[in-house]
């Protein structure tokens, strides 16, 4: 058979027109792949069958452990990876007991390519196909097309199968996204991850590894394997992946057996919790993790790494929340990276330059836009950032079209990292915004509904490969389609035009410092009865159901206030009409603090504090009071005065309920200091004094400062104090306890990638008079119809 690929993938497609009505759509790539892979196997060990089966009888009589047979049998291949001792063939498996046989047959194959059979649950598959008598129709079809070396290339082989992998993603597109990515996607990051490295691709005996840590169906890797072919024909690139889902690993082993690769580097299993090749590195990674799935099944084994190895295992930089595990794969790939120059973390000293091997290594990765801004300064997402950006590993990030995937259509980004950045990209971040290069499909498939198409690729490469700025300029698109439904807008919305932009920043412009900003407290006191009231009642936890049950019970339990009332805080015939009631309005409440509220001592301690708060009422008068340095002497005085007793905690507790924060009152002094005066950080000069002040909580404000290496930090942070922050709130200071953890200097570092804001094109709103005439013509509509109705 001398047909084109495309052509040939077409032919063998063809069996779902047997399929259909028996089968759904979805499944039509579940029978096809693994039938697809049976022919080309027994296509390409046809040579060396009778070699084989000569063996195997050598082998059975040597009585040694599978792993030995398989290393012989091998042998007698003649170079291959897998084998089969089955004397049997498509063509002899016969009608009467074809499934049977088939199922035989399948066993007779060496183990990893019995594996992908099992995988595919073939097994399930040929009973299903023999029970609606298609199982014979489907092998005579299928062997009577000549997958041969001879008819066809392990090259063109492997792009057969990438395309019926491709139509088997189309036709399942409710569950493509979670482990197809579309192949316009594809392109465009292999082509940026490689383009770099094309002048090396193309000497004579060049060997190269490629790696995805969420393998899928082997999109990636095929596609950088298509990459190299192209440049050089004769470059080895050998294939790595892992993937969690068993059938889309089995069809990614399955192409990487079809491609000649060792399908031993190809594993099952998760990545993050497991990985399978972890004492491996890699020249080239290509990876589509999933976007926001959490990692709490695996919450425990991440944290043990990142607590017991640190930086000597993957996560050392930190770890970003539970409900997206975006990052953990992009530390898991940059953990991969093979040594240049220094490894990641900036310790020079270690293999890497002109030592033989060390490369280097690129990344390209597909995340959305989470991990670009979420967490502020110290989180687990800002100190990966901050790992990345410092160690002067990102080279370029591209903002991709909206409904470019299968099952979401939110923004998403490809990341391209290195640790051999050329000289013009040091310490630089290149971002280029290609939210407008997408053509609308045909035909949706799923929630894509956008391609890029060759043109739209080669845009954004050449403005990578450029390494330019490319002011905003706009794109000769078509416009939108609006829908027509609905009414229409007189005057409607000008459409924004769809432009194209690429930036370039030093990696320090996307850190600040998070400076704390304090101010001070302010409160007034006053006994009034309302306030001294409130005593009755527990401050904490059991405020609120004090008060609902003193409402309820306390006056037809005769409680009163005077002090040999008995039965004030009795509550003994009402525990489980409280107890109900509370488990119901209270829950918050845990069994200890139930018991206490019962209890009729707090009650009693209580009502105790409110005699002493009213004693302390005749001295203290009822006037308010606005300096609260004067509380403690005044409170102190009114006791001795009259006759009443406090210790600490009656004290904070009745400060508690006659204080309250006024702006308008005198700051509140924590301390009188012997030391320098310095106002930007709260220490301030009164009377003579150096003055340091209580702070207010509820005021307390940050401020992110950019980061400028020409300069230090206090001046950096105190410039921008004078200018942001003082004119508008004189009286406030800079914290300076809070420090980085990293560099003790004040404030906390953080990083973020705020993408958007750097190329949002302000759109001007519409003109108030346009918008009045369209609300008179709806409101003279609204009008004509009631009066219709009333007529």
């Amino acid at each position: 058979m001398t047909q084109t690929p495309n052509n040939l993938a077409a032919y063998i497609w063809s069996l779902a027109d047997l399929l259909r009505g028996d089968f759904k759509q979805s499944q039509y790539g579940r029978i096809i792949l693994p039938f697809t892979l049976l022919r080309r196997l027994e296509c390409v060990l046809a040579d060396s069958k009778e070699a084989v089966l000569a063996q195997v009888e050598k082998v059975q009589a040597m009585n040694v452990s599978e792993e030995a047979q398989e290393k012989l049998l091998l042998r007698a291949t003649n170079g291959l990876s897998f084998y089969s001792t089955s004397k049997m063939d498509l063509s002899k498996l016969g009608e009467a007991d074809i499934a049977t046989n088939l199922e035989s047959y399948i066993q007779s194959f060496s183990k990893d390519a019995r594996e992908i059979f099992e995988h595919f649950k073939f097994v399930e598959f040929i009973g299903q196909l023999n029970d609606a008598n298609l199982l014979y129709k489907i092998v005579q079809k299928v062997r009577q097309t000549d997958l041969s070396p001879k008819a066809i290339s392990n090259h063109d082989m492997g792009l057969v199968f990438e395309e019926l992998i491709r139509r088997f993603a189309e036709s399942s597109n409710e569950t493509a996204g979670e482990h197809f990515t579309p192949r316009d996607i594809i392109r465009l990051t292999t082509s940026l991850v490689f383009m770099e490295d094309d002048d090396a691709l193309t000497k004579p005996g060049i060997i190269r590894t490629l790696y995805d840590a969420t393998g899928g169906t082997g999109g990636f890797l095929s596609a950088g394997m298509e990459y190299v072919h192209e440049l050089n024909p004769h470059a080895v690139i050998r294939a790595y992946g892992q993937e969690l889902n068993p059938e889309s690993y089995a069809i990614c082993k399955a192409d990487m057996l079809i491609k000649g690769q060792e399908v031993k580097n190809i594993k099952l299993g998760n990545t993050l919790s497991n990985d399978q090749l972890y004492a491996d590195k890699f020249d080239y990674m290509l990876c589509n993790p999933p976007f926001g799935v959490d990692w709490k099944k695996i919450e425990t084994d991440i944290k043990d790494e990142h607590t017991l190895k640190g930086f000597d295992g993957r996560f050392g930089p930190g770890l970003p929340r539970v409900s997206d595990g975006s990052l953990l794969f992009l530390l898991h790939l940059i953990s991969k990276l093979r040594p240049n120059d220094g490894d990641v973390q900036g310790r020079t000293n270690v293999a890497g330059g002109s030592t033989p091997g060390a490369t280097g290594s690129r990344i390209g990765i597909i995340l959305n836009g989470s991990p670009l801004f979420t967490g502020g300064a110290g989180s687990g997402e800002s100190e990966i950032r901050r790992y990345i950006l410092e160690a002067d590993l990102l080279e370029a990030i591209v903002a991709l079209p909206t409904d470019m995937f299968y099952n979401t259509g939110i923004s998403t980004y490809i990341w391209i990292l290195s640790n051999k950045k050329p000289a013009q990209r040091k310490g630089k971040v290149q971002l280029i915004n290609g939210v407008n290069l997408y053509g609308k499909m045909r035909k949706s498939l799923g929630s894509k509904r956008n391609v890029m198409d060759d043109e739209d690729i080669a845009t954004i490469t050449r403005c990578f490969g450029a390494f330019e700025v490319v002011d905003t300029r706009e794109l000769d698109k078509p416009a939108e389609q609006k829908s027509n439904r609905g009414r229409q807008s007189s005057n409607p919305k000008s459409e924004a035009v769809k432009t194209f932009a690429s930036k370039i920043f030093h990696t320090y412009q996307f850190g600040y410092r998070r400076i704390t900003i304090e101010r001070p407290l302010r409160e007034s006191y006053q006994f009034s009865d309302e306030r001294i009231d409130s005593l009755r009642f527990d401050s904490g936890a059991l405020n609120a159901a004090m008060q609902w049950i003193y409402a309820d019970y306390a006056i037809d339990d005769n409680w009163s206030d005077a002090p040999d009332c008995e039965q004030y805080g009795d509550l003994t015939a009402h525990h489980e009409a409280i107890r109900k009631h509370c488990k119901t309005h209270f829950s918050e409440l845990k069994e200890k603090q139930l018991k206490d509220l019962l209890d009729r001592n707090l009650w009693r301690n209580q009502k105790q504090l409110l005699l002493k708060a009213r004693q302390l009422q005749t001295v203290m008068g009822l006037e308010q009071h606005d300096d609260m340095n004067r509380f403690d002497d005044a409170l102190n005085a009114a006791g001795k005065k009259a006759g009443v007793v406090l210790d600490a905690k009656d004290k904070k507790q009745i400060k508690a309920a006659v204080s309250w924060k006024n702006p308008a009152a005198e700051k509140v002094i924590k301390k009188i200091h012997s030391g320098k005066l310095n106002p930007l950080y709260g220490l301030f000069a009164v009377d003579g004094r150096i003055i340091e002040y209580q702070v207010d909580s509820d005021l307390r404000d940050n401020e992110n400062v950019p980061l400028d290496p020409s300069q230090s930090v206090s001046a950096i942070n105190e410039a921008y104090f004078l200018k942001e922050v003082q004119p508008h709130v004189p009286d406030a200071w800079i914290d300076a306890s809070k420090k980085d953890d990293k560099d003790q200097q004040i404030g906390i570092v953080g990083y973020e990638i705020p993408f958007n804001r750097h190329f949002y094109q302000y759109q001007p709103p519409r003109d108030l008079v346009e918008i009045d005439a369209d609300l008179d013509k709806v409101s003279a509509e609204i009008m004509a119809l009631l009066r219709e109705v009333h007529s």
